[in-house]
């Protein structure tokens, strides 16, 4: 029981934080009017942070809470899977094919090798 109260008051904690942050960049002007910019700026950075914790928490052998609280908390309420597909459905019933895919590759890719950007930093700063 205890167990469980924590894992949930670090997850909620996490959370918390992922959501305020995402709230504040996605309620910014999207950058040059370009539908999705804002989306994509979030799951940049949080796939960042999400490859730089992966490491961080092997490194030094973390308790799960902190898994809880960083990767599934923050990380997951920062990143925006659901945003990412509302915008590219928006884009597909404006007939804004081209769009659409772009939008959808360069969040993958982009958020794929932020992943791999933040893992690599911190092992080059652990060595």
């Amino acid at each position: 029981m205890i167990k469980e109260l924590v894992d949930i008051s670090f997850l909620s904690l996490g959370a918390i934080g992922g959501a305020f942050i995402r709230y504040k960049i996605t309620s910014y002007p999207e950058i040059y009017g370009i539908m999705g910019s804002n989306v994509i700026i979030v799951n940049i950075i949080g796939s960042f942070i999400l490859g730089a914790f992966s490491i961080i928490s092997a490194y030094y052998n973390l308790d799960t809470k902190y898994s809880i609280l960083i990767a599934i908390g923050f990380c997951g309420t920062l990143t925006t899977m659901s945003s990412l597909a509302l915008e590219s459905t928006i884009m597909f019933e404006n007939r804004e094919i081209l769009n659409v895919f772009i939008n959808v590759i360069a969040n993958v890719t982009f958020s794929i090798l932020s992943v791999v950007g933040g893992r690599i930093l911190l092992t080059l700063l652990l060595l």
